[in-house]
């Protein structure tokens, strides 16, 4: 393997402004200097794409002439990369100089892989945002350690359930052999769905201490109604193209349930309507995940519940989402449905 291979760097951006060229200025800082960066842009209206390639006249700016969302720009940045590795940042990202260094050793140690940093906030000291994604038995994606303090200690490179797309690390050989990112998505679980099938096809995702990325909490959507929306459309997709039939149908009783409780909180926050958006949707694309789960299940290898062993019984909800109370309760069934889950598929 070349000692310095080429690391191509896709920024997608969309209205990003002054954090977009910040972005841009700590990779020029990185101490791994053979980097190829593809800026690739949403038709954004604040000229930030402009005025980044008039600072940086030697990134590759792509510009779409519509909006693809985070999983079709992103694809076109990584169709036109040259890379050996290739990373996807978000433009509200600022990197560590040792970020990338850390991030090829953790991939020469342990191979094909799809990897993360340390994710730590932009807008608050020593807070983290992830320190791993983890991915639930019932289809809900959370970032480990978020809004938690950053406390001094030995940490190792580990495996996780999924990188996170904020910073998600990993080479052309491995996207070759796990496709790109899915473009019906559009933006959110699109890092979840990717790492779910990484490891069906026994491709492992690792979280690397090491390496440190500053990332603003959520620039663009924040937590609003469409947010809400494309994270349960697309939970309930991930759901139906990645579980066999089989495993669906034991799981059926506990998903229902799942469900009624997913309801009753869109009802709490005056989102109902999202959440009937978000189910019309998925029923309008029955083809189309049919199709999805038919190849998913021809590339299989590694069995459902190999899988979901691994997966933890509860998740991480933040409290700007649901008050503390609510998310203890709502853990406390997710808890109990998760491990019966289990005990049903042994």
């Amino acid at each position: 393997m070349n000692e310095s291979p080429l690391v191509s760097i896709i920024v997608l951006n969309y209205n990003a402004g002054e954090l977009l060229l910040n972005c841009i200025d700590s990779l020029k800082k990185s101490k791994y200097t053979n980097l190829e960066i593809l800026v690739v842009d949403n038709i954004s209206s604040d000229n930030s794409q402009k005025k980044c390639k008039e600072r940086f006249p030697d990134i590759k700016l792509i510009q779409n002439n519509k909006n693809l969302g985070y999983c079709g720009g992103n694809n076109v940045g990584v169709r036109e990369a040259n890379g050996e590795f290739i990373i996807i940042l978000n433009p509200d990202t600022i990197i560590e100089p040792n970020c990338i260094n850390e991030l090829i050793f953790a991939y020469n140690k342990f191979g094909e892989g799809l990897y993360q940093p340390k994710i730590l906030s932009l807008d608050e000291e020593n807070i983290i945002q992830s320190t791993g994604n983890m991915l639930h038995v019932f289809g809900f994606g959370f970032a480990r350690d978020k809004g938690r303090k950053v406390v001094e200690k030995v940490e190792d490179i580990e495996k996780i359930g999924y990188a996170s797309g904020t910073c998600l690390f990993t080479s052309k050989d491995v996207i070759d052999k796990v496709g790109l990112l899915d473009e019906f998505l559009f933006l959110y679980h699109d890092d979840l769905d990717l790492g779910w099938r990484a490891a069906q096809i026994g491709i492992d995702s690792y979280y690397v201490p090491k390496s440190k990325v500053f990332h603003v909490e959520s620039y663009s959507l924040k937590w609003s109604s469409k947010k809400f929306y494309w994270l349960e459309r697309n939970r309930k997709y991930c759901l139906l193209t990645h579980y066999s039939k089989k495993t669906f149908e034991k799981m059926r009783f506990s998903l229902m349930l799942v469900d009624f409780f997913v309801w009753m909180f869109y009802l709490s926050k005056g989102f109902l309507g999202v959440k009937i958006r978000a189910e019309l949707d998925i029923r309008k694309n029955k083809q189309l995940i049919e199709k999805k789960y038919n190849e998913l299940e021809s590339k299989k290898i590694i069995p459902d519940i190999e899988l979901i062993k691994k997966f933890p019984d509860e998740i991480f909800v933040p409290t700007n989402v649901s008050q503390q109370s609510m998310n203890i309760t709502f853990n406390s069934i997710l808890t109990k449905l998760s491990k019966k889950v289990k005990k049903n598929l042994i």
